[in-house]
């Protein structure tokens, strides 16, 4: 059945709540995650729901290290702040809580970055990259022999990167080598 315009108002508001909460652009994925983990809106409705915010310039997509981040605009920055009121408290409340549980490890999502590819000899390449301010701060890419080896070294880095990071540093940076 079809939402009344008010629902329909209030969810697209609520979206942009959202990403106005975060303060950083973030996946649609990570979008969708966070609205259907608080079952506000179904998946299909939201993808429209999306597009149809973004046809409206509230908000835009933006390729940054090689992934396409939906942000806030200046426009539905306004928008929210003239008819945020709309939005029932219960669902702020939600959402306010959900991100403070969770905000630590979408930034995480955001900052480490962690793929492997099949070489042609039978080796994959596995691709190491840490971000910091949307800026590259390190990027290690290292062939192992087994994908085994691959989907290891990309969890481990998934993990602990900020100790990876350090290690890597404190031993380049070593006057013992």
């Amino acid at each position: 059945m079809y939402e009344s315009s008010s629902e329909l108002a209030e969810n697209k508001l609520l979206m942009l709540y959202v990403l106005k909460s975060i303060k950083d652009p973030i996946s649609n994925t990570q979008l969708t995650e966070i609205v259907l983990e608080n079952n506000f809106i179904n998946y299909f409705t939201l993808q429209q729901y999306l597009c149809e915010l973004e046809g409206s310039d509230f908000v835009k997509y933006k390729e940054i290290n090689d992934k396409n981040l939906l942000y806030l605009t200046k426009k539905g920055d306004t928008v929210l702040s003239l008819f945020k009121d709309r939005i029932s408290p219960s669902k702020i409340s939600i959402i306010d809580k959900y991100l403070k549980d969770k905000l630590e490890l979408i930034k995480k999502e955001l900052t480490i970055h962690s793929d492997y590819t099949l070489d042609g000899d039978d080796t994959f390449i596995v691709d190491l990259k840490a971000l910091e301010n949307q800026s590259l701060l390190m990027e290690l890419k290292l062939t192992v022999p087994s994908k085994k080896q691959a989907v290891l070294l990309c969890n481990k880095w998934k993990e602990n990167p900020s100790d990876i990071y350090t290690n890597i540093i404190n031993m380049l940076f070593s006057e013992n080598l």
